[in-house]
Protein backbone atom coordinates (compact mmCIF):
# COMPACT_ATOMS: atom_id res chain seq x y z
CA UNK A 1 0.00 0.00 0.00
CA UNK A 2 1.10 3.56 -0.69
CA UNK A 3 0.27 6.47 1.60
CA UNK A 4 0.81 10.21 1.61
CA UNK A 5 1.95 11.39 5.02
CA UNK A 6 2.05 15.11 5.85
CA UNK A 7 4.24 15.80 8.84
CA UNK A 8 5.51 18.82 10.74
CA UNK A 9 8.99 18.37 12.16
CA UNK A 10 11.88 20.50 13.49
CA UNK A 11 13.70 22.20 10.61
CA UNK A 12 17.18 21.13 11.64
CA UNK A 13 19.82 18.66 10.43
CA UNK A 14 19.06 15.08 11.32
CA UNK A 15 15.30 15.46 11.79
CA UNK A 16 14.39 13.87 8.47
CA UNK A 17 16.90 11.06 8.96
CA UNK A 18 15.43 10.25 12.35
CA UNK A 19 11.96 10.23 10.84
CA UNK A 20 13.08 7.90 8.05
CA UNK A 21 14.50 5.49 10.63
CA UNK A 22 11.28 5.65 12.67
CA UNK A 23 9.12 4.94 9.63
CA UNK A 24 11.46 2.17 8.55
CA UNK A 25 10.98 0.49 11.91
CA UNK A 26 7.38 -0.30 10.91
CA UNK A 27 8.31 -1.41 7.40
CA UNK A 28 7.71 1.88 5.57
CA UNK A 29 9.86 2.75 2.56
CA UNK A 30 10.06 6.46 1.62
CA UNK A 31 9.69 6.86 -2.15
CA UNK A 32 9.11 10.61 -2.46
CA UNK A 33 9.39 13.76 -0.36
CA UNK A 34 8.22 17.32 -1.06
CA UNK A 35 8.90 20.25 1.25
CA UNK A 36 5.54 21.99 1.53
CA UNK A 37 6.48 24.87 3.84
CA UNK A 38 9.05 26.20 6.31
CA UNK A 39 8.35 28.64 9.13
CA UNK A 40 9.57 29.43 12.66
CA UNK A 41 12.00 26.52 12.78
CA UNK A 42 9.41 24.02 11.53
CA UNK A 43 9.31 22.15 8.21
CA UNK A 44 6.11 20.73 6.72
CA UNK A 45 6.81 17.79 4.40
CA UNK A 46 4.67 15.55 2.21
CA UNK A 47 6.15 12.05 2.31
CA UNK A 48 4.98 9.21 0.07
CA UNK A 49 5.69 5.82 1.62
CA UNK A 50 5.18 2.22 0.60
CA UNK A 51 4.23 -0.16 3.41
CA UNK A 52 3.54 -3.92 3.49
CA UNK A 53 -0.13 -4.84 3.21
CA UNK A 54 -0.08 -6.19 6.76
CA UNK A 55 1.00 -2.82 8.20
CA UNK A 56 -1.82 -0.75 9.70
CA UNK A 57 -1.76 2.95 8.68
CA UNK A 58 -1.94 4.00 12.33
CA UNK A 59 1.48 2.44 12.83
CA UNK A 60 2.98 5.17 10.66
CA UNK A 61 1.47 7.88 12.87
CA UNK A 62 2.61 6.18 16.06
CA UNK A 63 6.16 5.70 14.76
CA UNK A 64 6.48 9.29 13.55
CA UNK A 65 5.04 10.94 16.64
CA UNK A 66 7.38 9.07 18.97
CA UNK A 67 9.98 11.61 17.88
CA UNK A 68 10.19 14.92 19.73
CA UNK A 69 8.66 17.79 17.78
CA UNK A 70 7.09 15.60 15.07
CA UNK A 71 3.35 15.82 14.40
CA UNK A 72 1.36 14.04 11.68
CA UNK A 73 -1.01 16.51 10.03
CA UNK A 74 -2.69 13.95 7.78
CA UNK A 75 -2.39 10.43 6.40
CA UNK A 76 -4.29 9.19 3.37
CA UNK A 77 -3.94 6.60 0.59
CA UNK A 78 -1.91 7.88 -2.32
CA UNK A 79 -2.65 7.18 -5.95
CA UNK A 80 -0.98 10.20 -7.57
CA UNK A 81 2.14 10.66 -9.61
CA UNK A 82 5.70 11.15 -8.39
CA UNK A 83 7.19 12.92 -11.42
CA UNK A 84 8.90 16.14 -10.35
CA UNK A 85 7.84 17.72 -13.67
CA UNK A 86 4.14 16.93 -13.28
CA UNK A 87 3.06 20.60 -13.31
CA UNK A 88 4.87 21.25 -16.58
CA UNK A 89 3.40 18.16 -18.18
CA UNK A 90 -0.10 19.19 -17.15
CA UNK A 91 0.38 22.74 -18.46
CA UNK A 92 1.61 21.37 -21.78
CA UNK A 93 -1.31 18.94 -22.08
CA UNK A 94 -3.98 21.48 -21.09
CA UNK A 95 -2.60 24.14 -23.46
CA UNK A 96 -3.02 21.71 -26.38
CA UNK A 97 -6.44 20.37 -25.35
CA UNK A 98 -8.59 23.06 -26.96
CA UNK A 99 -12.24 22.85 -25.92
CA UNK A 100 -11.40 19.88 -23.70
CA UNK A 101 -8.99 21.89 -21.55
CA UNK A 102 -11.36 22.53 -18.61
CA UNK A 103 -12.24 18.84 -18.27
CA UNK A 104 -8.61 17.80 -18.54
CA UNK A 105 -7.69 20.26 -15.81
CA UNK A 106 -10.48 18.99 -13.56
CA UNK A 107 -9.41 15.39 -14.14
CA UNK A 108 -5.65 15.74 -13.81
CA UNK A 109 -5.07 18.59 -11.34
CA UNK A 110 -5.89 16.55 -8.19
CA UNK A 111 -3.01 14.15 -8.80
CA UNK A 112 -0.61 17.01 -9.53
CA UNK A 113 -1.49 19.04 -6.42
CA UNK A 114 -2.29 16.03 -4.22
CA UNK A 115 -5.85 17.09 -3.50
CA UNK A 116 -9.11 15.15 -3.57
CA UNK A 117 -10.98 16.84 -6.41
CA UNK A 118 -11.15 19.78 -8.80
CA UNK A 119 -13.88 21.60 -10.70
CA UNK A 120 -13.87 24.44 -13.22
CA UNK A 121 -16.55 27.09 -12.76
CA UNK A 122 -17.62 29.95 -15.02
CA UNK A 123 -18.30 33.16 -13.09
CA UNK A 124 -20.77 35.50 -14.81
CA UNK A 125 -23.04 38.35 -13.85
CA UNK A 126 -26.00 36.02 -13.37
CA UNK A 127 -24.16 33.60 -11.05
CA UNK A 128 -21.80 30.67 -11.48
CA UNK A 129 -22.18 27.51 -13.50
CA UNK A 130 -20.24 24.28 -13.62
CA UNK A 131 -17.97 23.87 -16.65
CA UNK A 132 -16.07 20.70 -15.75
CA UNK A 133 -16.07 18.28 -12.82
CA UNK A 134 -13.38 15.79 -11.84
CA UNK A 135 -14.36 12.24 -10.99
CA UNK A 136 -14.38 12.71 -7.20
CA UNK A 137 -15.80 16.24 -7.14
CA UNK A 138 -19.13 16.93 -5.41
CA UNK A 139 -22.36 17.03 -7.39
CA UNK A 140 -23.04 20.71 -8.05
CA UNK A 141 -24.35 22.41 -11.17
CA UNK A 142 -24.31 26.09 -10.34
CA UNK A 143 -25.37 28.90 -8.02
CA UNK A 144 -24.10 32.17 -6.64
CA UNK A 145 -20.65 31.76 -5.08
CA UNK A 146 -19.61 35.07 -3.50
CA UNK A 147 -16.08 33.85 -2.83
CA UNK A 148 -15.39 33.48 -6.58
CA UNK A 149 -16.75 36.84 -7.73
CA UNK A 150 -13.95 39.15 -8.74
CA UNK A 151 -11.29 36.60 -7.81
CA UNK A 152 -7.91 37.94 -8.96
CA UNK A 153 -5.41 35.52 -7.44
CA UNK A 154 -5.14 32.09 -5.87
CA UNK A 155 -6.61 31.94 -2.39
CA UNK A 156 -8.01 29.65 0.25
CA UNK A 157 -11.80 29.65 0.55
CA UNK A 158 -13.85 30.05 3.70
CA UNK A 159 -16.68 27.53 4.03
CA UNK A 160 -19.18 30.29 4.82
CA UNK A 161 -18.83 31.76 1.30
CA UNK A 162 -19.17 28.59 -0.82
CA UNK A 163 -21.88 26.00 -1.57
CA UNK A 164 -22.56 23.48 1.16
CA UNK A 165 -21.82 20.61 -1.23
CA UNK A 166 -18.19 21.70 -1.47
CA UNK A 167 -17.57 21.58 2.27
CA UNK A 168 -18.86 18.08 3.05
CA UNK A 169 -16.39 15.75 4.78
CA UNK A 170 -14.62 18.76 6.32
CA UNK A 171 -13.10 19.69 2.96
CA UNK A 172 -10.36 22.32 2.74
CA UNK A 173 -10.82 24.53 -0.34
CA UNK A 174 -8.73 26.77 -2.58
CA UNK A 175 -9.42 28.53 -5.88
CA UNK A 176 -7.60 30.45 -8.60
CA UNK A 177 -8.72 32.38 -11.69
CA UNK A 178 -8.25 30.97 -15.17
CA UNK A 179 -8.94 32.68 -18.51
CA UNK A 180 -12.32 33.72 -19.94
CA UNK A 181 -14.05 34.18 -16.58
CA UNK A 182 -13.31 30.63 -15.47
CA UNK A 183 -12.10 29.67 -12.00
CA UNK A 184 -10.65 26.37 -10.82
CA UNK A 185 -11.65 25.16 -7.35
CA UNK A 186 -9.77 22.36 -5.60
CA UNK A 187 -10.87 20.45 -2.51
CA UNK A 188 -9.06 18.28 0.00
CA UNK A 189 -11.63 16.21 1.97
CA UNK A 190 -10.62 15.81 5.59
CA UNK A 191 -7.90 18.44 5.28
CA UNK A 192 -5.32 19.51 6.07
CA UNK A 193 -5.81 23.19 5.25
CA UNK A 194 -3.87 24.58 2.32
CA UNK A 195 -0.47 25.99 3.28
CA UNK A 196 0.55 29.39 1.83
CA UNK A 197 3.13 27.63 -0.34
CA UNK A 198 0.42 25.38 -1.80
CA UNK A 199 -1.75 28.39 -2.61
CA UNK A 200 1.26 29.99 -4.30
CA UNK A 201 1.88 26.81 -6.29
CA UNK A 202 -1.72 26.79 -7.51
CA UNK A 203 -1.35 30.46 -8.44
CA UNK A 204 1.84 29.88 -10.43
CA UNK A 205 0.26 27.03 -12.39
CA UNK A 206 -2.95 28.87 -13.23
CA UNK A 207 -1.01 32.05 -13.99
CA UNK A 208 0.97 30.22 -16.66
CA UNK A 209 -2.25 28.82 -18.13
CA UNK A 210 -3.78 32.31 -18.26
CA UNK A 211 -0.71 33.65 -20.04
CA UNK A 212 -0.80 30.85 -22.60
CA UNK A 213 -4.50 31.46 -23.32
CA UNK A 214 -3.81 35.18 -23.80
CA UNK A 215 -0.94 34.59 -26.20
Amino acid sequence: MTYLLRVSLPDRPGSLGSLAVALGSVGADIVSLDVVDRFDGVAVDDIVVNVPHATMPDALITAAERLDGVAVDSLRPFGGVLDAHRELELIDAVSDAGAGAPQMLADELPAVLRVGWAIVVEVAGNGCRLVARGESAPLWEGDDVPALEGLEHATGLDESTVPEEWTSMDTALAAAPLAFGHVVVVGRPGGPSFRPSEIARLGYLTGILRTLHAA
